[in-house]
């Protein structure tokens, strides 16, 4: 008889049991992912580039060269035949996974991210780990809480715990981590995943701690004393960092979206595009100072600059340096992160202004240093959009009180130069451009008041239609949408409904689509009264018309049907 160790048995124990023993089991072996990453993008990059920095100029651009094309190919040949989703840097498709599937991610998706963002940032790609990691770690925990029979519409709060162990493991900062996930992932600092995600939160702490100790992802300086002469800067650090993450959001977006929508280069030539661009900046900053912070983290070149100032000039530098490199890799469908660029960035932008300033009036290298925080802060916050976090995240690598007010100002700032020049933080921008649009359902107090619910409480109001049945159209619907099905609506009238099989053999054979009749209700419908609908419907899909002219202004599928009743069931 086969042996089955009976995990799936863990649902019928108690639920003050589950709620202890589940969060402790995400953190753990989220906790352990997120090591096992961050320990080997470490050591490859040690046993290239760094080893590299001890040989002669001419052995080190070759063998760059050599690391960073061959490791990009590598990278975009597995993303190209095992998951394209694992490019990138994880977060906007752990939220997609998170809101529009229940949390539920897919396995492949998860390895493939872990090796190619070994090789990627490993290989001198100008992109962070932190990203990956929580993408990793999210999807470790939500596909373990499977293994222990939670089904696939209940995941969210693995995925959930999963991605804030993880991340406390990746900086070795645990509250920042929960702020993160409560204002990110999840956006709700009152949440009822709080106690599970501080929980999960803290063992994937003490797994980094036991592993590799209670060192942070780098190093600050201790901060003797303060000039007031700092307080004045700090608002111009913060809007000039601020102004640099706007900056590298902007052009990331228009050079992905222009890379995407250019089909003569193959995909999986397209990381090794960006990684040829890096090499170049790379290698030219690198030949000029001898820093080596464009390749890869930066964490060194950083650490370094905060124990003993490069200088205006060469920080300067490293600031644009960094950002090119930064959206070349991230524009042409590299695979990694952008914590640890903009942590980069802004750190180096502290500096520079910081030096700058000192040709003028006084300030101490305390000064700087705090300018340096500031930054980052300032530059991680305006593309998050977390300010708690980015608060946080620097108070826990220095548990220096001092930083604390510097850090505020800088995050004020900086949160308001950055609303008043984007609407969406950089993550909600990539989901949209990908064709994604989160959907957030506020549901009804009791399943009585669900099967009351109007229709146009949980449908879709911004429904991707077929309006053009030209052939370069109906491509680009493809390359910009993932979903299965869409209505098609030519004229502002609605024709039916077309599967995205259907498209695609239509293209192929070359011939006119097969246009199947659309299942329709109105916009004043109750959700009982639709069920019957879906029993009608060919292809999962009730078209919400409006009464008065017949016209789609929304659509609603079985599975917006399941992500409400879901939000009930996480009341």
């Amino acid at each position: 008889m086969k042996f089955k160790f009976p995990f799936s048995r863990v649902q019928k124990y108690p639920e003050n049991i589950r709620a202890f023993f589940l969060p402790v089991i995400y953190g753990i072996f989220a906790g352990l992912a997120a090591v096992a990453f961050l320990l080997l993008t470490n050591f490859v990059f040690e046993h290239t580039y760094l080893a590299l920095t001890q040989c002669s100029l001419m052995k080190f651009l070759i063998w760059s060269f050599i690391i960073i094309i061959s490791s990009s190919l590598v990278v975009g040949l597995m993303l190209n035949f095992l998951s394209k989703d694992a490019n990138g840097s994880g977060v906007p498709q752990l939220k997609a996974a998170y809101w529009n599937d229940l949390g539920s991610v897919r396995w492949r998706p998860v390895w493939v991210k872990f090796v190619t963002g070994v090789l990627s940032i490993g290989g001198g790609a100008s992109l962070g780990r932190e990203g990956p990691t929580v993408y990793v770690s999210g999807g470790t925990a939500s596909n373990i809480s499977g293994i222990f029979g939670v089904p696939k519409q209940s995941r969210r709060h693995a995925t959930a715990l999963g991605a804030a162990a993880g991340l406390a493991a990746a900086f070795n900062t645990p509250l920042a981590a929960i702020t993160f996930v409560l204002e990110e992932l999840i956006g709700d600092m009152n949440s009822r995943f709080l106690g599970g995600v501080v929980l999960s939160s803290v063992f994937g702490a003490f797994v980094v701690y036991a592993i590799i100790g209670k060192q942070p992802a780098f190093n600050l300086p201790d901060v003797d004393s303060l000039s007031w002469w700092v307080y004045l800067i700090v608002p111009v650090v913060a809007a000039f960092a601020a102004w640099v993450g706007m900056l590298f959001q902007t052009e990331t977006l228009r050079l992905r979206s222009r890379v995407r929508q250019n089909r003569r280069i193959p995909f999986w030539v397209k990381p090794a595009i960006g990684g040829l661009i890096t090499w170049i900046i790379g290698a030219t900053v690198y030949t000029t100072t001898g820093k080596l912070g464009v390749f890869g983290l930066g964490y060194h070149d950083l650490s370094s600059a905060l124990s003993a100032s490069p200088g205006w000039k060469i920080a300067a530098l490293l600031v644009f340096a960094k950002l090119l490199a930064t959206i070349a890799c991230y524009g042409w469908e590299g695979c990694g992160g952008i914590f640890a660029p903009s942590l980069f960035i802004g750190g180096m932008s502290g500096l520079f202004i910081g030096d700058l300033a000192g040709q003028w009036i006084p300030v101490t290298h305390s000064d700087c240093v705090i300018l340096a925080a500031v930054g980052m802060s300032s530059c991680f916050g305006a593309l998050v959009r977390a300010p708690m976090t980015s608060i946080l995240m620097v108070f826990e690598m220095t548990h220096q009180f001092s930083m604390v007010p510097a850090l505020m100002i800088g995050v004020l700032v900086s949160q308001a130069i950055t609303r008043l020049m984007s609407k969406h933080n950089f993550y909600d921008s990539i989901l949209l451009q990908d064709g994604h649009e989160l959907i957030k359902i506020k549901p009804p107090r009791d399943f009585k008041s669900w099967h009351n619910l109007l229709v146009q409480f949980i449908a879709n109001k911004k429904p991707v239609a077929v309006k053009d049945l030209s052939e370069t159209a109906l491509k680009d619907l493809l390359v910009n949408h993932p979903f299965n099905c869409f209505p098609v609506e030519i004229d502002g009238v609605l024709k039916g409904v077309v599967t995205r099989i259907e498209i695609e053999a239509a293209l192929a054979q070359k011939r006119r689509l097969l246009i199947e009749p659309a299942t329709v209700c109105f916009d004043d419908d109750k959700l009982r009264n639709i069920e019957n609908k879906f029993i009608q419907s060919t292809n999962g899909m009730v078209i919400v018309v409006s009464k008065k002219d017949s016209s789609m202004i929304a659509l609603i599928t079985l599975h917006d049907i399941l992500r409400a009743q879901a939000a009930i069931m996480e009341q």
